[in-house]
């Protein structure tokens, strides 16, 4: 499947005038038809619609955009930005997590830690990588990894994107909200620059187990809520239908986001999301965590810590 072939409701007017231009395309190709002028109109029109659909998405078209099947995944930007990525498996406790996926790699000429959340792109993928969803053993997987990366003093970056942690019988069994919890709290004294760009889906702790980090990065169509729209609405609405209203009054979206100070920095997008344009999206993500890096790098190790801990004091708004 490609991007086109997966069409959100707000881009059908996009996918029928693309058709009229192949239409018409195909017509002067097969056909030796002079229809040029059609095409540029066409492709004026185009243009303009893109603009215009594109610039003014509410929350919950980001949302959708933000799962596209297509979305570059955790593992395209280790393949795009780093050389001699070598993965490491399992939290050596249980088993692995194909979820989570990292290991040392090479960022240039600077060696660092890589962590992220990993879907499928298709069904046997999904089901492999539990769509995205990490379980317990993935987050102490995740947490080996950064304690590694502390011994060595290498500088670690996650890449967020799922929908939540696995909420699965076997999961609490587990203690997944502890594996969740131990990561929040140890990654708040780790003693190395970390840095977190939230790719896609920034869903509840799932995201939040590899997200304490000293800058936040979020692209333009991704998200990062407490809660998924669907999940809110179910719970305050009784009703998933609702989700469109939940996202609006979740302030999910990247430019609220920012707003507020949860994140420090947000990654433009090409129209019609990064799928539209992996690598040009890659490499805007590639630019902003070597700026990150190079500021935390001339940090002491103390105000570092210190620095991290305030920004996370500092956040939400409270009531007298």
């Amino acid at each position: 499947m490609n991007a086109t072939e997966y069409t959100l409701e707000f881009e059908k007017p996009l996918r029928e005038l693309e058709s009229q231009l192949r239409r018409l395309q195909e017509m002067s190709e097969e056909r030796r038809m002079d229809v040029s002028s059609e095409i540029q109109a066409i492709e004026a029109k185009l243009e303009k619609t893109k603009r215009e659909v594109y610039s003014g998405l509410s929350p919950w078209q980001r949302v959708q955009l933000a799962r596209h099947p297509r979305r570059p995944t955790a593992l395209d930007y280790v393949q795009e930005l780093f050389t001699g990525f070598e993965e490491l498996h399992g939290d050596r406790a249980y088993k692995d997590d194909p979820a989570i996926v990292g290991g040392p790699a090479w960022f240039g000429e600077e060696r660092l830690m890589v962590i992220g959340q990993q879907k499928g792109r298709d069904t046997k993928g999904n089901l492999r990588r539990n769509f995205g969803c990490p379980h317990p053993e993935g987050y102490r997987k995740a947490l080996r990894l950064m304690r590694m990366a502390e011994n060595f003093r290498l500088p670690v970056l996650t890449l967020i994107d799922t929908p939540g942690a696995f909420p699965g019988v076997g999961a609490e069994e587990r203690h997944v909200a502890e594996a969740i919890a131990v990561n929040v709290r140890e990654m708040s004294r780790l003693r190395v620059p970390i840095v977190s760009v939230v790719i896609g889906e920034g869903g509840s702790g799932g995201a939040l187990g590899l997200a304490v980090a000293d800058r936040i990065l979020i692209l333009e169509n991704a998200y990062y809520s407490v809660i998924s729209p669907e999940g809110c609405a179910a719970i305050l609405w009784k009703d998933r239908a609702h989700a469109p209203d939940a996202a609006e009054a979740l302030r999910l979206d990247s430019a609220s986001l920012r707003e507020h100070g949860v994140a420090e920095e947000v990654l433009p997008e090409p129209f019609g999301g990064a799928q539209a344009d992996p690598g040009w999206t890659i490499g805007q993500v590639a630019k902003a965590v070597r700026n990150a890096f190079l500021e935390l790098s001339h940090l002491p190790t103390e105000e570092l810590l210190e620095q991290r801990y305030q920004r996370f004091r500092q956040l939400g708004v409270y009531g007298a």
